[in-house]
């Protein structure tokens, strides 16, 4: 590990539920970011989902971080392509990673499913397959080819233009332009086959907070063959740059009686086995609970953690500003350090060399 974030779900109250608003969340996103920035953390990243009290849509937040802070780099984890306008979206990431001087590590990817059935018709889009899967795919490629700086459309005959600055039909690419934005693109996956598809497309890989196969094994085991595969994809595609590959986990080290007295009981002592309800079961991960000595052991034996070079800490962020950056502060204090942490001063992560 080199790197290591935090991913917030983005949970918020309604219908006179207890808890933070949604205009709380966002505030204390914002607040949360600014602290991990002055801590040196690496990451800030947020997940979307649609039709549920959660975050849906990113940019607002993730810009309103880059222009008050200096070194973290700004995330999902991750977009639905389901339900965007690939070229809109390559028009805000291209705007985002020019005010942020690059930091952008922006995760893509089908989406998980939703509390809506087919919520993306609503949002006006349809697809062949029943999850939508088809229509990500095609989308995800027009967006790479927007970002790219291929032309997506053709120029107006001339004398229908405003203001005249082409010739008639030349091929257009949107703007703004972000030069080498791909490379801070990542595709959430949750099997080998799309990870290796990743490494064809030529994206950093997202490996996701849980996996498709339930055999056993543990979700780091399971990981760590993904990322093999994505690695040694990626050498085969032939790609001129080092992709970089993230994992996310629960984590709360305990160095204080506050600590043990919220989280202790959070430990689950293995990976846990349940269903998406799309007829097949998947593999959550184990949520750690402990003294850092203990911690970084436990994390130490998790084979994808070690492969990986950035690690997410999913935070409860419905517990407020405080108890979040104590979290990440403990982490990078006591926990962080004897992973092979470098904090971030410089507003840019590298990942691993490739055998």
């Amino acid at each position: 590990m080199k790197a290591f974030g935090f991913l917030s779900f983005g949970h918020y109250a309604i219908g006179g539920q207890q808890g933070p608003g949604a205009a709380q969340v966002l505030k204390d996103g914002l607040a949360i970011a600014q602290a991990a920035d002055e801590i040196g953390v690496n990451n800030a990243s947020f997940r979307v989902h649609h039709f549920a009290p959660q975050g849906a849509s990113p940019m607002p937040l993730l810009g309103a971080i880059v222009g008050s802070t200096r070194n973290i780099e700004v995330g999902t984890g991750v977009i639905d392509m389901r339900y965007e306008n690939p070229l809109y979206l390559a028009e805000e990431a291209a705007a985002l990673n020019l005010l942020s001087d690059g930091r952008v590590a922006l995760g893509v990817s089908r989406g998980s499913p939703e509390p809506a059935w087919k919520g993306w018709e609503a949002f006006g889009y349809t697809a062949e397959a029943e999850n939508g899967a088809d229509m990500a795919r095609t989308k995800f490629e027009s967006f790479l080819a927007a970002i790219d700086g291929y032309g997506v459309a053709k120029a107006a005959p001339v004398e229908k233009q405003y203001p005249r600055m082409y010739r008639s039909g030349t091929p257009l690419p949107v703007f703004p332009q972000a030069e080498g934005l791909r490379k801070n693109i990542f595709w959430g996956s949750g099997t080998n086959d799309t990870a290796i598809q990743a490494a064809k497309d030529g994206v950093n890989l997202m490996s996701s907070t849980l996996v498709s196969e339930a055999d056993g094994r543990t979700l780091g085991e399971v990981q760590a063959e993904q990322i093999r595969a994505f690695r040694q994809a990626w050498k085969e595609a032939g790609h001129d740059w080092t992709p970089r590959v993230s994992v996310s986990r629960s984590i709360f080290p305990i160095v204080s009686d506050r600590d043990r007295q919220l989280f202790a009981t959070s430990a689950t002592g293995e990976d846990q086995i349940g269903s998406l309800g799309e007829g097949r079961n998947v593999t959550f991960g184990r949520s750690y609970a402990a003294e850092p000595d203990v911690l970084i052991e436990q994390l130490k034996a998790d084979p994808a953690i070690e492969a990986a070079d950035t690690l997410l800490l999913t935070i409860p962020n419905q517990m407020g500003v405080d108890l979040n950056v104590s979290i990440l502060q403990n982490f990078a204090e006591h926990v962080a350090p004897a992973l092979g942490w470098i904090p971030n001063t410089e507003g840019k992560v590298t990942g691993y060399a490739i055998d």
